[in-house]
């Protein structure tokens, strides 16, 4: 805890040796931490690399006051979810109408109408929901990560996990008129 009180004194003084050291303690750990999230390491790599680009350049208004391990941790965690956040949107509107079960709109106009009102309902639902149950449920519905996975990186119990998703597919029917 007082090393990295120092570590970032020093950081902030502009100490390049004291960036290093955090950088080789932390980019291997953090890596790992952000492939379970994405899946992809190209994509935690760049994750990485922009946190620490970021980290130094406003070192001087740093302001991280206890630990830098947490401080890291949280800020890779929320950019990986950010990156599968925006992954599930850049997604094709067919691929996202699939994916919810609704028939891709063949050639009748009126289909594709509902279909694209159908989307616009979900994805509406989506932004509604509060950032954590939106996270855990884009995390196993699109990012197919098991519920034990979503529990450990969020540090939640896996009943917590599936009561959200719960909750969220219960959101989701409500909005769009859906019942078994």
């Amino acid at each position: 805890m007082i090393n990295d009180l120092i570590l970032i004194y020093k950081i902030k003084e502009g100490d390049i040796k004291s960036f290093e050291t955090l950088f080789k303690s932390y980019y291997t750990p953090l890596l790992y931490y952000s492939v379970k999230i994405t899946g992809r390491t190209d994509i935690s790599e760049e994750i990485l690399q922009e946190l620490f680009y970021n980290l130094w350049k406003n070192r001087e208004t740093l302001s991280i006051s206890r630990n830098i391990k947490s401080y890291l941790y949280n800020s890779i965690r929320n950019r990986s979810i950010d990156y599968c956040r925006r992954q599930k949107f850049e997604k094709s509107s067919s691929t996202s109408l699939d994916y919810f079960n609704i028939e891709s709109p063949g050639g009748n106009p009126e289909e594709r109408a509902e279909a694209e009102e159908m989307e616009k309902i979900i994805s509406g639902t989506l932004a509604k929901m509060p950032p954590r149950r939106r996270d855990i449920f884009i995390m196993h519905r699109l990012g197919e990560k098991k519920y034990d996975e979503i529990a450990t990186l969020f540090s939640l119990s896996v009943k917590t996990v599936e009561s959200e998703i719960g909750k969220a597919l219960k959101m989701l029917r409500k909005e769009t008129g859906y019942t078994r």
